[in-house]
Formats: structure tokens, sequence, C-alpha cells
């Protein structure tokens, strides 16, 4: 191919038999945020409200789409807003927030934190426990591919153990969305190699 392999913000939900995966390094999960003073403090508090997301966001997805059924939860969360508002993108989200025309905003974890630490008011939001879903990103490769992203995850551990991983975290305030080395997330890409490895068997096979 053109290229070896996606590295930009490239989540493996959905696409999990798609690609050979690395290992997740940064859990970007969706999560809703309100006013302090709001008197929302959980999920159930939403009901009736109006909430804002942005067009074509995973945010949106995770309130709107159920093919497998597996996100009945979140449609029926949805359902008990008065109303879901899609808007361009999230300063306009904030302002709607802080004039009152919604209730609470739908987002990215990872832009909900970056949004209220550089609003001049960011300490008029927070962000709900609960989470909607939990999206990783991860590297992905061709898939087959097990060499390349081998090589790859064995350089993610060293930044890892040596402690750069988690500097660049810090510089890029991503510290509380880290999830590489975590027992589940690496267990997460283990299914997904195997998967991998096991088709790969499989079309080899029936080759020869």
């Amino acid at each position: 191919g053109v290229i070896s392999c996606i590295w930009n913000g490239f989540t493996m939900q959905g696409r999990e038999d798609k690609y050979t995966w690395s290992k997740p390094y940064v859990d970007n999960s969706q999560v809703i945020v309100v006013k302090k003073d709001s008197g929302i403090t959980d999920y159930a508090g939403l009901a009736g409200k109006n909430v804002a997301v942005q067009a074509d966001s995973s945010a949106l997805a995770a309130l709107t789409q159920n093919e497998d059924g597996s996100n009945a939860d979140n449609i029926a969360l949805a359902e008990s807003f008065r109303s879901l508002t899609e808007v361009p993108d999230y300063n306009t989200a904030f302002l709607n927030l802080e004039a009152g025309a919604v209730d609470a905003i739908a987002m990215d974890i990872g832009v909900a934190k970056y949004q209220i630490e550089n609003r001049d008011n960011g300490e008029d939001y927070e962000i709900l426990e609960e989470h909607l879903n939990s999206e990783k990103y991860a590297i992905g490769f061709k898939k087959g591919n097990t060499e390349l992203c081998d090589t790859v995850n064995a350089d993610l551990d060293k930044l890892l153990a040596d402690g750069t991983f988690d500097k660049l975290a810090e510089k890029y305030e991503l510290t509380d969305m880290v999830c590489l080395g975590n027992d589940d997330s690496e267990e997460a890409s283990s299914e997904a190699e195997s998967e991998t490895a096991a088709e790969t068997e499989m079309a080899e096979s029936e080759t020869e």
C-alpha cells in the first residue's frame, strides 16, 4: 500500500475486524457537559432537557445509532431528552449552554476537557461521571501485517516504560485519557489480533 498505517485519532470501535490494531493508547469516551449550577448530576437528570451535540460526531452516533442492538441504553437516554440539537461546532454548543438555550452538551471527553480548561468561564462547567461509551484510539495497520504491528507495540511499551509517553500525555493534556498499559485495553487489542491471525491463517490454508 501507499501508507504503512493510520495513526491520527483513529478509533477502533466499529473497525475491529478491518485492520490489525496496535495496543490502544488513548480513551476518548463520549461524555455529557453541564453547568455546575444546573442541578443535573447524572443521566437521570437529563430527562426533559435540551441537549446539544456536534453534527457528524461520535457523540451523535452514540445517541442515535443502534444497528446491532448494543446501544439500547443510550438510545433510551436520548429519547428521554426534550430535544437533541445538532450544532456545527462545540464553540457554538458552549455559547448555547452559557445562554441557557441548551441544558447539556454530548461530546468527546478530550474536547470537553480542552474547552473547559481554555474558556474564560471554564469553572462554570463540569463533566458528568457517567460515560456514553468508550472510544479508544489505536494505530491501524493493513489486516494481517502483524510484523509491523508487533514492532510498533514494542516501541510503545518502551515509551511507556521510560516515561516518555506520560510526558507527552501531560504536554498535550491527555493524562486522564491514557489507556496504554491498561489490562482491559490490551485484552481488547489481543482479541482483535487473535481474530486477525486466525482469519489470515484460514485464508492462507484456503489458497494452498
